[in-house]
C-alpha cells in the first residue's frame, strides 16, 4: 500500500513538472543579465526533480523511514507553516527592504525558531545576509536590490 501512494505521489509531481516546464520553456525576458538567459534555471531544476520523480515511480521497494527521523506532529508541522509563511513574507519585502534587509529580517526569526541563540543568530544572519549580497551582487554580477540601503550606493 505505502509503494502505491508513494508512486501515485511521484506520478502527480511528474505531471506538475511537466506542466511547470511546458509554462516555462517560451519564457523570454526583455532583457537579460545572464548569459543564459531566465528559463535555464527553472527548466533544469524541473530536470533535476522530474529525474528524482522517475526514480520514485521504476523504485524496486518503499522509501522506508527510520526510527532516527523526527515524526511528523503538530510541532514540526506548526515549524514548517511558520517557514512557508516567514518565506512568503521575505519574497513580499524582498523589493521594498531590499536583499540584506529582508534576509536579516526574515533569517533572525528562521535560526530562533530551529533552536538557534538570539544574539549569536542576529550577528550570523546579519554577516550572512552583507556576504550573500557582496557576492551575487558585486562578484558574481547577479543584480540585488538594496532596497532602504540605497541611500548608502554611489
Amino acid at each position: 500500500m505505502i509503494m502505491i501512494v508513494q508512486r501515485i505521489f511521484a506520478l502527480l509531481l511528474l505531471l506538475v513538472c511537466a506542466g511547470l516546464a511546458l509554462m516555462a520553456w517560451p519564457y523570454q525576458a526583455p532583457f537579460s543579465y545572464e548569459p543564459v538567459g531566465p528559463r535555464a534555471y527553472p527548466l533544469l531544476m524541473l530536470g533535476l526533480m522530474s529525474l528524482a520523480l522517475l526514480y520514485m515511480l521504476i523504485r524496486p521497494t518503499p522509501i522506508v523511514h527510520s526510527e532516527e527521523e523526527p515524526p511528523l506532529d503538530r510541532p514540526t508541522l506548526k515549524k514548517i507553516g511558520l517557514c512557508v509563511v516567514l518565506l512568503l513574507v521575505f519574497a513580499g519585502l524582498f523589493e521594498p527592504l531590499g536583499f540584506i534587509l529582508s534576509s536579516a529580517l526574515i533569517g533572525i526569526p528562521m535560526a530562533l525558531l530551529y533552536g538557534g541563540k538570539p544574539v549569536p543568530s542576529a550577528i550570523i544572519i546579519t554577516l550572512m545576509s552583507i556576504a550573500l549580497y557582496v557576492l551575487f551582487d558585486r562578484i558574481m554580477d547577479v543584480p540585488l536590490p538594496l532596497g532602504l540601503l540605497s541611500v548608502l550606493e554611489n
